[in-house]
This record gives C-alpha cells, structure tokens and sequence, in this order.
C-alpha cells in the first residue's frame, strides 16, 4: 500500500512494542460482506498492514448468521468490518446487537460499512447500537481503511489492557489467597504454577525452582519443587541440563537477580524475606504483553508474601513441637523404652487416622488439622507420669490398689497441664489435642474407664485412637510388669473389647492395617 507519512503516528507506538518475533500473535480482523469483490479489495488493502510488530489474520462471513459463528467461534476478534444490508436490509445491525448481547462480546471494534446509506440513517445507527464507526463503502479509500483499521485495533488493544487488568488482579488476589492456605513448600510450588497459568490464561508447560543455602546439607544447589508438562522429568531426578537454554536462563535471572522475559524462556525471579531465592519458568504460547508482565509481576509480591507467611508458619509449627518433644522427654526420660514407645505411638496413630478416613468413618472429625497433628500430639499421653513416684511407675508386677489409684492420676495431672498450657495458643493446638489424648485414653467405650468414666462419642476421637494403639504398643513389647506378647494374642485381647474398651470402627482400621500389613512399625520377633 501506498501511504503518505501523515499517517505515521498512528502506529508509532515505540513505547509499548515489543521485541519483534516470529510467534507474535496476530491481530483478527473479520469481514462481513455478502460481496466477494469487497472481501477481496478489503484483503486487497490491509493484508500487509501490521500494528506493533503484529500482522493481521483476516476472516471473511458471506452472511449475518456466518459473521455471528465466526465470532462466537473467535471470541478475540479485534476488529469486524460489517455490513449493514445483506440477507435482510438490517442483517448487519441485528449481528451487532447478537454479538453484544447473545455473545457478550463488547471488546471487539464493529465499524459498520454500507452502500446504501438511507437505509440506516447514521445518527440513528450511532445512537442505538453498540458500533465505534458507521462508514459508507465509497468513502472507505484505503488511506481511510487503514486509518479506521488501526484507530480501532489500538482502541481494543487498550480495552484488552483494561479487562486483563481487572481480571487478572482479581486472579491475582484470589490466587494468593490460596497460597496463603498452603502448609507445606511443594504445595506451595505446585500452586505457584497453576495460579499463573490462571493468569495467563492459557495452560502453560512449568517448573518452579528455589536456590538451597549452603546450610542446606544433602540438597542441591538449585532444587525443583514443581513441574508440570514437559517438565516433570525434572521431578524423576533429570538434571537440568536436559533443557540447556533453560538452564542459561535461569542462572542469568539468579545471577542478576530480577526476572528475565527471553521468550519461549520467560524466567520470574523472586526473593522472600529469609534471603531464599525462587525462579518460575513458564511457557505460554506468545511473547508476553505489557500488561501480563505487569501482572506477573504484581503476582511475584504476593508469591513472596505468601512464601514468608508459609515459612514463618513452618518456624511456628517446628516450635510447638519441639516443645511437645520437650514435654514428652521431660515426662519420660527415666524410662529408657518409653522413647521408643512415643514415636511407635505416633506412627501407629498416624496411619489409624488415615485408614479410618479411608474407611468414611467420622468425617466430621477426620479435618485436615486433626490429620496433622494426631501423630504428634499422641506422644503427650502419658506425659502426666511425670507427677507418678518412680516406686510405683517401676513396680514389677501388679499394683496394689492404693498404687492403682496413685497410677491413674497421671491422666488427670497430664490433660490439667496441657490444658492450661493451650489456653495460651488461640485454636487447635498440639497442646489442646494433647490434653484430649492424655485425659481420655484410659477412658471406656462402655463409660467404665477413668479418670471422668466417659463413654461413646463423649471420649475424643483422637483418645480413642491413642487408647488402642497405647495398648497394642504395650502388649507386643517387654514392660518391667510384663514379656511381650505375639501379634495374634494381641489382636485378640483387642477385638475381645470391642465395644467395652475400645470403639469398634478403631479396631476395625486397627485390624486393617495388620492384615494387609501396613503397620507403620516394625514388630518385634516372636
């Protein structure tokens, strides 16, 4: 085409192009005409053009009803160059009115191009349709065409900008909030992937990498917490040199630390509060534009915020339990198998908790959070022995019942103390669990147990796991009052108090996991 430089500002746009390349992603411009000589000086006059490095991809609809399913069937048509009288004498303005409202498309440019103008007189179009220009085909020279073809290409350009921005800090807000839920650092990765694939929109191949400190002993220099696509092989233990230009961007981002827009090998650099360093690759299918960088950017705060959260969640957690080991020790460092015990304890605890979510029973109990913590809280159940007189703790042989009633004291004296300790802590704690589980595991399922002689549902769950297991621990190892006993006697003295001593549906995972042989601990030689 032939244009006089008059014209030039109308793409001069230098500020916001981007870097030029092959997968720029073209603009739509669709034609529809019921003339086939004006879909062909239209192609004729614009097919070259190109705005901010990008072409044109031009459609062509011979009818209102094609025009409607192209759109339908391209909902980022920029531009539409529409007649107004084709199949009917107002074929075209019924297609404006479909696309806007059946189609709820009110991004794309509709420039309206008539023969007849009497018959939509343009005061009239321009008021009652949803149109940015109304043009008659004589006075659409093509010095004309291309300025109406970039004025509205730059028109939805911005309008694009402006829904991507609503929408995607919409994503962005929702996302982090997510992240913010996440307790463990791979979840926390794997979100990171799936929450900039929302914002971009598009299902893009990922990996999420995080720089280890020199203080991390046995793990790499730079770790892979997430892959997706293409790149999960770098979760089966590929190293990254299996993806070289990858690699060269990714150590270029950490080396300069800020993030590097390299197309296909866009790389987001991102630092937390503890000095630890992230890079998220990502693939999507073009170049990015301004406003997606943006986004993403935003996007990489809230990472690092959520991220610091996550740690400082993690510092809290290793805290408390440190301190229920300390607990734990504390009460039970005269007894030189009691160690062992607790920790068989909390295993055993552990997996009943997950066969019996797998068996559907007490949902309503079974949370996330009583998940996490019954292992640990479990290994406080007898940490009210601390208050029991070691004459009486170490006895061989049965007590008498003056000792009896000494003895069962330490589950009183252990709930009072991490009662009141978890007063301090708002919420479920190891501590509040704890105080469940020292307080209710010699409880009866029939209400005969001590110290508050409840019964049935009264008895916390997690107490009810952890009188089982304390039991079955005990039987199957040497005490100083007892030698051990086989699994089968075991199992046996277990399921003969059912419904007594123990709850039926606890039994029932018990019996589960001895059966198939998943007892998470290893049974001593019979």
């Amino acid at each position: 085409m032939n244009l006089d430089n008059n014209n030039d500002w109308l793409i001069d746009d230098s500020s916001s192009v981007q870097d030029s390349h092959p997968a720029l992603r073209p603009w739509k411009v669709l034609i529809v005409d019921d003339e086939k000589d004006v879909h062909t000086a239209t192609r004729l006059a614009i097919q070259d053009l190109r705005y901010k490095e990008r072409p044109l991809t031009l459609l062509n609809a011979y009818s209102a009803q094609q025009g409607f399913e192209l759109v339908r069937e391209h909902p980022d048509v920029a531009l539409i160059l529409l007649d107004v009288v084709m199949e009917t004498d107002n074929a075209g303005l019924k297609l404006v009115r479909r696309i806007r409202e059946e189609l709820g498309n009110t991004l794309a440019r509709i420039v309206l191009r008539t023969g007849q103008p009497g018959q939509a007189p343009e005061q009239d179009v321009i008021l009652n349709y949803d149109i940015n220009d109304y043009k008659t085909k004589t006075e659409l020279t093509v010095q004309k065409l291309f300025t109406v073809v970039i004025a509205s290409l730059r028109a939805y350009e911005n309008l694009v900008a402006i829904e991507k921005n609503r929408q995607g800090l919409g994503k962005i807000l929702e996302g982090a909030s997510d992240l913010y839920q996440l307790r463990s650092l791979k979840e926390f990765a794997s979100g990171v992937l799936k929450q900039i694939s929302a914002i971009l929109d598009v299902g893009t191949d990922g990996v999420l990498c995080m720089e280890n400190t020199p203080a991390s002993a046995g793990r790499p220099k730079l770790e892979v917490l997430a892959a997706t696509g293409e790149f999960e092989v770098l979760l089966g233990g590929a190293p990254l040199a299996t993806f070289p230009q990858l690699q060269q961007a990714i150590n270029d981002a950490l080396a300069e630390k800020r993030t590097i827009y390299r197309h296909p090998y866009d790389v987001l650099y991102i630092t937390a509060q503890n000095g630890r360093e992230f890079v998220v690759h990502f693939e999507p299918p073009w170049p990015l534009e301004d406003v997606e960088r943006n986004l993403l950017e935003v996007f990489c705060q809230r990472i690092s915020s959520a991220y610091d959260n996550l740690y400082l969640y993690s510092q809290l957690v290793s805290a408390q339990e440190a301190t229920v080991v300390a607990l734990a020790d504390l009460a039970e460092f005269r007894d030189s198998d009691t160690g062992e015990h607790v920790l068989r304890v909390q295993r055993l605890s552990d997996a009943i908790a997950r066969e019996l979510q797998r068996m559907g029973a007490y949902p309503e109990l079974l949370t996330p959070q009583f998940m996490e913590m019954i292992g640990m809280a479990s290994i406080l159940h007898d940490v009210g022995k601390v208050g029991t007189p070691d004459h009486i703790l170490f006895k061989p042989g049965k007590l008498d019942p003056e000792e009896r009633v000494i003895m069962e004291q330490h589950a009183a004296i252990g709930a009072n103390i991490l009662r009141k300790a978890s007063k301090l802590v708002e919420g479920t704690s190891y501590l509040s669990l704890g105080a469940d589980i020292a307080g209710g595991h010699h409880e009866y399922f029939d209400g005969s147990g001590y110290p508050q002689r409840l019964a049935g549902q009264d008895i916390p769950l997690a107490a009810r796991i952890v009188a089982i297991v304390d039991v079955f621990d005990a039987l199957l190892h040497k005490r100083p009052y007892k030698e051990p006993w086989t699994l089968g006697d075991t199992m046996s003295y277990i399921n003969g108090r059912c419904g007594t001593q123990f709850d039926p549906l606890v039994i029932e995972a018990l019996g589960r996991l001895v059966r198939d042989r998943r007892i998470p601990i290893r049974l001593p030689e019979q």
